[in-house]
């Protein structure tokens, strides 16, 4: 049985760095994660100011988060695939193509949970 390593400061600052060199390259090299970026600067401080409530609030920022956090894990997906398979391979595609189905369907849930939210508002 593995013995667990304990978790200090150190570690958790190393972590913290390995996530930050993830987001730089990602931000880098990836085009479709700069837009979905530059979408959530933009939403998440007006879900902030538009949504009533705490829990309006966290569900208008919650999807162009989640879009952030599904273009990172369909990002790395494709960074070890291409590595993996440099070559087609109808396998190595289909990852890449449900790594990016899945950014889409969170990217769909944008509108639709904005719409929920706020246009009862602007009715009533």
């Amino acid at each position: 049985m593995a013995t667990s390593v304990p978790r200090g400061p150190r570690q958790v600052f190393s972590a913290f760095q390995w996530s930050m060199k993830g987001l730089k390259a990602c931000f880098t090299h990836e085009a479709s994660f700069r837009l979905e970026v530059y979408l959530a600067v933009v939403l998440c401080p007006l879900g902030l100011w538009l949504g009533y409530g705490g829990i309006e609030k966290l569900l208008l920022v919650t999807f162009p988060i989640l879009v952030l956090c599904a273009e990172l894990l369909n990002s790395a997906v494709e960074a070890v695939v291409d590595l993996v398979s440099p070559e087609f391979n109808e396998l190595a595609g289909r990852a890449k193509d449900m790594g990016s189905a899945a950014v889409f369907f969170l990217l769909i849930m944008i509108p639709i949970s904005w719409g929920l939210i706020l246009v009862p508002h602007l009715q009533g």
